[in-house]
């Protein structure tokens, strides 16, 4: 199974400075540093990418549901004119439309809130992988200085443990990113009884109709 963006970002953001030392043991540190930017260059972008799908996902959803508003609102007119010309049969077809159009607004409603709030989510991985980067440059950058300057004992240097330390405070960051869940869509499981489950459904908006043409006779 492939990595998932969000445990990709989770891992660079928790990666220790010391770590990509340790691993680059038989290997030039900076070959080390220099692609551990890469990668979180290359997740900034593809978390950039899954943002400006989930943005047009919710300017989509948003659109279509004015329209429905709309058209919601131009069926009460027409169904009142069919109620007062005598035309039930008219007016139940209206309802009918209206009640489907509710089920429509539920459901972009629900898809708007789960963009907005994955929406969020991303932005926090895209401000902690960038305040990752910049604590790696500043951590590379302390790093040459201190081999520069012939400081003894790479692994127990109090140097570098500083180094380590400015190079990984940002992982509380991500945590904090982490921990904004959103609501996920759920999949009802096969049902065997789905033809009866239908007829069910089909009497209960039946039933829903003859309800609001009941009240829309009383009231004139």
């Amino acid at each position: 199974m492939s990595e998932t963006l969000s445990n990709r970002v989770s891992r660079l953001i928790s990666g220790s400075f010391h770590a990509l030392l340790d691993k680059a043991e038989d290997l030039a540190p900076m070959l080390a540093f220099n692609e551990h930017l890469r990668q979180l260059d290359k997740a900034i972008d593809e978390v950039r990418s899954e943002l400006g799908k989930v943005v047009a996902q919710k300017h989509l959803a948003t659109k279509k549901l004015n329209n429905e508003n709309t058209r919601f609102e131009n069926l009460n007119e027409n169904i009142l004119t069919a109620v007062n010309m005598g035309r039930d049969d008219l007016a139940q077809v209206g309802i009918g439309e209206q009640l489907n159009i509710e089920t429509t607004l539920a459901m972009l409603q629900a898809t708007i809130a789960e963009c907005n709030d994955k929406e969020k989510e991303l932005e926090g991985f895209i401000i902690a992988l960038q305040a990752k980067r910049r604590e790696m440059l500043n951590a590379i950058d302390d790093f040459q200085k201190t081999m520069a300057n012939n400081t003894p004992s790479i692994n127990t240097s109090n140097d570098l443990n500083h180094i380590a330390q400015k190079a990984n405070k940002t992982t509380n960051a991500f945590d904090r990113a982490m921990s904004r869940q959103m609501g996920f869509s759920y999949q009802t499981g096969q049902n065997n009884n789905a033809q009866d489950l239908k007829a069910l459904e089909e009497l209960n908006k039946n039933h829903h109709i003859a309800q609001r043409l009941a009240k829309l006779k009383a009231g004139q």
